[in-house]
């Protein structure tokens, strides 16, 4: 009886020893299958989001350049002489042009949206201060036109982190 058991435990255990092996190799083989199609999935997602993504940033960048006061200020003739007319046209003009660009924040990284918003906030404020020592609208449009060129754009700053942002993208 003895050797019944031995002689079944010489069958069985190279038997189990056999169907572990194979059992552990299909095992990592199907999880290696699986990690490639993950990865294949990625690379997909990504080759199909990045126009989107560049997308984004080229509009911003656009946004970034229409709001520049130098352009704006061409662009953007005042209607009258009165100085609180034209800065809310010139205020009423970027928020306009921010709303029609607000959803790219979902496309855009998070220093270059702040940067992009950092941009709008100081450009609207340092119009708004210049407005109070200016008396017409003509006063207002030379005055911003003679401090932005003493001192750095802000959407300058923010077109720098848009082409950084796209350097990594590509």
């Amino acid at each position: 009886m003895e050797d019944k058991i031995v002689e079944g435990l010489a069958y069985a255990l190279p038997a189990l020893i056999t169907g572990g092996v194979a059992y552990y190799i299909m095992s990592a083989f199907i999880k290696q299958d699986s990690n490639e199609q993950k990865f294949q999935a990625l690379i997909q997602k990504k080759k199909e989001s990045l126009p989107i993504k560049l997308q984004a940033y080229e509009r911003m960048l656009l946004f970034c350049e229409r709001i520049n006061p130098t352009k704006l200020l061409l662009r953007v003739n005042p209607i009258g002489n009165n100085t609180d007319n034209y800065l809310q046209l010139l205020i009423a003009n970027i928020e306009q042009e921010f709303e029609h660009n607000l959803v790219q924040q979902l496309y855009l990284s998070e220093n270059s949206w702040k940067a992009v918003l950092a941009a709008r906030l100081s450009i609207i404020a340092k119009l708004r201060k210049v407005a109070e020592t200016s008396k017409t609208a003509k006063d207002l449009r030379e005055n911003v036109l003679i401090d932005y060129s003493k001192e750095e754009i802000p959407t300058e700053t923010a077109v720098m982190f848009i082409k950084q942002e796209v350097q990594k993208l590509l």
